[in-house]
């Protein structure tokens, strides 16, 4: 491992969807939204339908394109503590079985070693924050979504998505001190190159076609992440106290983790 530059860390960055769960983790809430009076039948078979596309197929550009666009105009109007609400009540049920056993070894592996971990996610931070609560990440960069009066707009004020994600690990670097030639990034997706390619150790995890042949031609490591766990009962949260010490840190994930609150304050509105 190298050594970083004097007075700077390294820090590990992993992409959500695909690399640390087997789904889209966005997707994955459609049945509690749609119980929570927020989704529509219709919108439910039309998720399912995505998400069953993309764990075959994986999705490329012009595929997430649409999926953005939809999920965003459907939202408009939600109110977003309704969102919130629904996310922290089933948080465990959903994404808890969807987890990868050799995805949460390698984040505790970088803390042991001294490396803050970071979940970079296009997914909004509405979802992608209670989860890095639950894994103990140490700061998350995901969608940020417009909000007027409790309810979204349907406008994205940031999208965490291709090189704006480079571009905010590289914020959060400066920010942080964090030295990234010697950080680590891990993806699935070639719409993730940017992102794998801002760090001196990018592993490219269960990759779609393009994203394989880029890192063969880079010579980057190849993982095969195929083993979805209970975390609760890896980490011990299946007993009585670690149940309610989980959904505490749900409930308060947005306090918890600093990053959505810290790219408010640095970043323009991008989409």
């Amino acid at each position: 491992m190298t050594a970083p530059a004097a007075g700077l860390q390294s820090a590990a960055f992993f992409d959500l969807d695909k690399t640390i769960i087997a789904r889209s983790s966005t997707l994955a809430f459609s049945k509690p939204f749609f119980h929570g009076g927020l989704l529509t039948r219709r919108a439910v078979l039309r998720s399912a339908y995505a998400n069953f596309m993309f764990a075959i197929s994986g999705a490329d550009h012009d595929q997430l394109e649409k999926m953005r666009a939809y999920l965003t105009q459907m939202i408009a109007g939600w109110e977003v503590q309704t969102v919130r609400q629904v996310v922290s009540e089933t948080l465990h049920t959903i994404i808890e079985p969807l987890v990868f056993d050799e995805a949460v070894q390698l984040i505790r592996q970088h803390q042991a070693a001294g490396l803050d971990v970071v979940i970079v996610s296009a997914s909004g931070s509405e979802v992608v924050e209670p989860v890095g609560a639950m894994l103990g990440v140490d700061h998350v960069i995901a969608t940020r979504l417009a909000e007027i009066d409790g309810r979204y707009t349907g406008e994205v004020d940031f999208y965490a998505y291709g090189p704006h994600k480079a571009t905010a690990m590289r914020a959060l670097a400066a920010e942080r001190g964090y030295d990234l030639s010697t950080s680590y990034a891990y993806s699935d997706s070639e719409t993730d190159a940017p992102m794998l390619e801002a760090v001196g150790h990018p592993f490219a995890v269960n990759p779609d076609k393009t994203l394989r042949a880029l890192a063969t031609e880079n010579d980057w490591p190849i993982l095969t992440f195929n083993r979805p766990v209970s975390l609760r009962s890896r980490l011990g949260l299946d007993t009585p106290v670690g149940i309610a010490a989980v959904a505490a840190t749900a409930a308060g994930a947005a306090g918890a983790l600093t990053a959505a609150v810290w790219w408010r304050r640095r970043a323009a509105p991008s989409s």
